[in-house]
């Protein structure tokens, strides 16, 4: 079977995403390139019973090329973020606090130097329908020089260099989205970065978590 290894990977992945509460049902996707090729989940099956043969094999042209399930509908969107970024993984979800305020901001205010995880200011897509070329187009150019986004009446999507970076943003950008629905909630004056501060701690967010090497 064709990248038997990354595709085990999506299912442990989407299962993942199950257990923190990141989507709902079988709401969500997520993929890996690999050369030309993009790894992605199947649509529609239930991550509890998903397997590694569940998962396809498509090109970047949108071509099958191994698995016997259809791809997910976002197939389109996970190709068009490749082609315009230097991503190498895709995660998409329904979460409830990014899903809710997507619905009333056009970007999240930079309340959090988390955002800077993203970053910078972490943008609002705006609708497209699901599945469809603009509904790609919209998400790629908000996702330019970013980690993460939001996508108006739909949901989050993170990106990274691998599979598990890309992933751990997402709890990362509900807990953003979840404070800043609180803090909305008071109706009362929010604390904002300004725009030094959160390039100070997109800078300071380069390094983070990296150790020194140790000698051997």
């Amino acid at each position: 079977m064709l990248y038997e290894k990354e595709r085990q990977e999506v299912v442990d992945t989407c299962l993942f995403m199950v257990k923190e509460n990141l989507v709902v049902g079988t709401a969500g996707n997520v993929s890996i390139r690999i050369g030309d090729h993009v790894v992605i989940s199947p649509s529609g099956v239930d991550y509890e019973t998903m397997t590694a043969e569940d998962v396809v094999v498509y090109d970047m042209a949108g071509n099958h090329v191994e698995g016997r399930l259809k791809p997910s509908s976002e197939l389109p969107l996970h190709i068009a973020v490749y082609e315009n970024t230097d991503a190498a993984a895709v995660t998409h979800n329904h979460a409830v606090s990014s899903t809710a305020l997507g619905l009333i901001v056009d970007e999240i205010p930079p309340s959090h130097y988390y955002s800077a995880m993203f970053g910078g200011i972490i943008r609002v897509a705006p609708y497209a329908e699901f599945g469809t070329d603009a509904l790609a187009e919209n998400v790629a150019r908000a996702l330019d020089g970013r980690s993460g986004a939001l996508m108006k009446n739909h949901g989050a999507i993170t990106i990274g260099p691998s599979l598990s970076k890309a992933v751990n943003l997402l709890p990362i950008l509900e807990y953003v989205c979840e404070i800043q629905l609180k803090v909305m909630a008071t109706r009362e004056p929010i604390a904002l970065l300004s725009d030094e501060q959160i390039e100070s701690a997109v800078a300071g967010m380069a390094n983070y978590g990296k150790q020194p090497a140790l000698d051997q």
